[in-house]
């Protein structure tokens, strides 16, 4: 029997109150076709009611896609994400306390629709200790409406984890590039597989339904069985999308190197100007080791790849997507989670068992905000609330963690004269601050565990120590009082060793990395 229905069909197939998960990362992989529908049902016949959401990377373009199209009050009442900040519509539901709201590790999720899938009662992790995530802080919960406790802290062998609890999933709304009429689809065209397998048979093995949108329905025996990653004893209904609604990324309707289909020249990534940004970039790339796996957040940290186009050494690197893309190049913007000239794309959940159980050599992640003991703060401002997305499961395990963020926010205006920063206009913002508003990342704890953590300014570099934040190197141009300490809201301890940093940071040539990475090897 054809399980072919169009996306108004699908959709009516939801019941209120149930628990829905949505695929997608960014726009990678978003099946935007059924979650416009989903939407649309809902302003027309105020049904399906009360939804629970739970999804893992964060879906949607800042404004109306994704996740967005869920944004409405009534059609939602519970939300378990991993990333908020690219639904505004849905988070701001979650800040005037108009729903429960959690979130939890990004690969936390991934593995929960695993161990949903094999009837587990949770997923029992090290990942979230000592951050917002613990129930000894927050559990999860980002608002003052969401009660119910969803983690749990629990000993085993004597060693502290966190257990995080399962539970059916009533539909889950995915997609892929082709399917037959009995619903075996494939990935042909996707920048990654992410967790679509999980949660197809997280909900058949809950009692639910999967929907699938693709972009071409294909004759049944078509398909190379080798290729397709969800069975059609999985699907209930098959839904091909509108071409606007497929695209590959919400930034790019398709590009074939992100799918391996061929492969692009990287050689000459457009370099970047020399400001803060770039500033930033050069001196953590004199942090990287060749062939180490590694892993670049979005942001500040994307530029550490065009520095390393400039000076040669980008073949050097082995960088990774937590999305699954291991090897090429990550994609940053909205068409964050893919890469171009990836050597493999493995599944979500697989590349967070590898980051999880420590096999990143080094990372590179943003820096929002940042205490004296070393906390960094990237998911909630005030009553902004961004979330983790898979800071967490990345900057807690990664041998090497290395922040990389402006000294102030809101602003700022740097230039490069004769080999010495200059300050134009200070940030509005200090990101210097005694206590994060919220831990992402516990200094602390990795303090105990003797992890080397840097922390990367364009005007200081700052090591974490056992009696935290330890400043070691300052930009030439710079006063210790004025330009430093006058814009951080506690004192660092100061390296009796501190120095200047590297000045072939501020010229405009080449600094020559090129050789200096040929003489490095992994640890």
């Amino acid at each position: 029997m054809s399980k072919l229905m169009t996306a108004q069909e699908a959709v009516k197939k939801i019941k209120n109150n149930s628990m829905v998960a949505t695929g997608g990362f960014v726009g990678c992989g978003h099946p935007e076709e059924l979650t416009k529908a989903i939407e649309a049902r809902y302003m027309e016949e105020q049904e399906p009611k009360n939804l629970s959401i739970m999804y893992a990377a964060g879906q949607g373009d800042g404004k109306d896609k994704g996740l967005n199209h869920l944004g409405h009050e009534g059609l939602v009442g519970r939300v378990i994400g991993g990333h908020w900040g690219l639904a505004p519509k849905l988070s701001k539901l979650a800040i005037d306390d108009k729903i429960e709201a959690y979130n939890l590790p990004q690969g936390i999720i991934t593995h929960l629709f695993r161990d949903i899938a094999a009837g587990k009662p949770g997923t029992i992790s090290h990942v979230g200790l000592r951050t917002f995530v613990d129930p000894r802080k927050d559990g999860g919960k980002i608002n003052n409406v969401t009660k119910k406790e969803i983690v749990e802290l629990t000993e085993i062998g004597g060693r502290e984890y966190l257990f995080y609890k399962t539970f059916p999933v009533d539909v889950a709304v995915i997609r892929a590039t082709y399917a037959d009429e009995m619903g075996n689809a494939t990935m042909d065209k996707e920048a990654g597989s992410l967790e679509v397998l999980a949660m197809a048979q997280a909900a058949k093995n809950s009692g639910g339904i999967v929907i699938l949108q693709v972009e071409k329905v294909v004759e049944r025996g078509t398909l190379d069985p080798r290729m397709v990653k969800v069975p059609g004893i999985l699907v209930d209904a098959v839904v091909e999308s509108e071409e606007e609604n497929h695209m590959q990324t919400f930034a790019e309707s398709y590009n074939p190197a992100y799918s391996g289909e061929i492969r692009m020249s990287l050689d000459k990534l457009e370099p970047l100007a020399l400001n803060e940004r770039k500033i930033i970039a050069r001196r953590s790339a004199m942090e990287l080791i060749p062939n180490a796996i590694t892993n670049l957040g979005i942001g500040v940290p994307e530029g550490v790849a065009a520095v390393a186009s400039e000076e040669g050494v980008l073949s050097e690197m082995r960088l990774t997507v937590e999305s699954g893309p291991i090897g090429g190049l990550p994609a940053g913007g909205l068409s964050f989670g893919a890469a171009a000239n990836p050597d493999a794309i493995i599944d979500q959940p697989y590349q967070f068992d590898f980051y999880d159980g420590g096999g990143l050599d080094l990372a590179f992640l943003g820096l929002a905000q940042l205490d004296q003991e070393g906390n960094v703060n990237v998911s909630k401002f005030g009553s902004k609330v961004t979330g983790a997305g898979g800071f967490i499961n990345i900057s807690q395990n990664a041998k090497k963690v290395v922040f990389c963020g402006s000294f102030t926010a809101g602003g700022l205006k740097v230039a490069v004269k004769d080999g010495e920063l200059q300050i134009e206009q200070e940030g509005r913002f200090k990101k210097f601050v005694p206590h994060v508003e919220q831990t992402t990342f516990s200094g602390t704890y990795a303090a105990e565990l003797g992890r080397p953590i840097m922390y990367i300014t364009e005007r200081a570099v700052f090591e974490l120590g056992p009696e935290g934040l330890v400043l070691t190197e300052i930009a030439p141009g710079m006063d210790l009082e004025k330009d430093i300490l006058a814009h951080m809201e506690f004192e660092p301890v100061i390296s009796s060793d501190l120095k200047q940093m590297d000045t072939r940071i501020f010229q405009n040539e080449k600094m020559g990395l090129n050789k200096e990475i040929e003489k490095t090897t992994v640890k």
